[in-house]
């Protein structure tokens, strides 16, 4: 059987006002000054171990990070954690593709998200014009100057635009040192530049809700703040503009300055809130490749470490505290939780609302 590469060029888009969006920006952001809901005795001492653990962590200089899933930008956690990032409480964030997505819809277009059932069905899901188009414009231009995706989008966000060379000029730069690092990211913007009708000079993009994005208000305070998208995961793929070498460039960078803050971890602390996936996954090759590095330079291995996991789910019905279940235990196929208690540092599983458990630890750590 012969099967052809689909022709993504052909894809047709439409405008982002187009879209019937499901949440908005000036009605999700919870207030940092409002009361967080009660939680149970149990979770509300969990909450306070870990209020613990960050101040501790913060008076060692070990690194607090933070790793979340998009559910919960879209719950309105950014004004908390932009708190956090201010007073210095958090020192790395994290996040996937559909993170980055909803931070900028919210921030340029104040709505995001759709029905993936109804559009799906209508070839029109994950087809807007201005989200990829602006994302990979981001990622091309930050490119330029070796940064990463978080920080690329970060600033493309906080500066309200980008800044792209002449075409004559990446030219000359490609043919004058074709193996200079940067010469592939400057074949990618020439080439997208010429497709897609994008001129020299400054590309104003005005973000009316910068408060909804968590990737702006990262920039803004200079944390480091790192994306781990996958290919075809994202809807930014669903667009001529796409280009996979682009986001794997992105996100290669943001995995080193991911690992960059494990190796700071000695004594610091992980939190990964409604990340199934990915924070398990890329945290696990980030401590290898420093636990790798400290045994060539005769140095210990990251200790005193500590991990707090914030999921819906029940955890498995299992104590993580104990270690891992074993095989026959359905418990044992939870990524989020089995892959960071082999991480070398105690386990803290909160079954908990995202958006409760994050309002709780800041109005500790915040207003205790």
């Amino acid at each position: 059987m012969t099967v052809s590469p689909l022709d993504l060029k052909k894809v047709r888009v439409f405008p982002l006002t187009q879209r019937t969006s499901m949440i908005r920006a000036d009605k999700m952001l919870i207030d940092p000054a409002s009361f967080p809901p009660a939680l149970d005795t149990r979770l509300a001492a969990e909450v306070r171990n870990c209020v613990s653990a960050v101040r501790a962590a913060r008076t060692r200089n070990a690194s607090v990070m933070l790793i979340y899933g998009a559910h919960l930008l879209r719950n309105g956690a950014a004004s908390l954690i932009e708190e956090l990032l201010a007073q210095g409480l958090v020192t790395h964030l994290a996040t996937n593709g559909a993170g980055t997505i909803h931070d900028w819809e919210l921030a340029w277009h104040g709505e995001s998200s759709e029905s993936v059932e109804q559009n799906v069905a209508t070839g029109t899901f994950g087809t807007w014009d201005e989200t990829s188009r602006n994302i990979h414009l981001a990622l091309m231009a930050g490119a330029l100057e070796g940064l990463g995706y978080g920080r690329s989008l970060g600033r493309f966000i906080h500066e309200n635009g980008a800044t792209l060379p002449d075409k004559a000029t990446l030219e000359a730069a490609i043919v004058a040192e074709p193996s200079h690092p940067l010469t592939a990211a400057r074949a990618d913007l020439l080439r997208a530049m010429i497709e897609q009708g994008w001129a020299a000079g400054r590309h104003e993009v005005q973000h009316r809700w910068p408060q909804a994005s968590i990737l702006a208000q990262a920039y803004k305070h200079g944390v480091p703040m790192t994306v781990h998208p996958g290919i075809g995961y994202d809807i930014i793929t669903n667009h001529p503009v796409f280009n996979g070498a682009v986001v794997g460039r992105a996100g290669g960078t943001d995995f080193s300055l991911f690992a960059g803050s494990v190796e700071n971890l000695d004594g610091g602390v992980v939190i990964s809130i409604g990340s199934a996936i990915m924070a398990p996954q890329v945290f696990e090759k980030a401590l290898s490749c420093v636990n790798n590095l400290r045994i060539q330079a005769g140095r210990p291995i990251v200790h005193d470490h500590r991990f707090y996991v914030v999921d819906l789910q029940d955890g498995g019905n299992w104590d993580w505290n104990q270690g891992e279940p074993p095989k026959t235990n359905p418990a044992y196929y939870l990524r989020f939780c089995k892959s960071f208690s082999r991480m070398g540092g105690p386990l803290h599983y909160l079954q908990c609302d995202n958006a409760a458990f994050l309002h709780s630890l800041h109005h500790e750590l915040i207003h205790s």
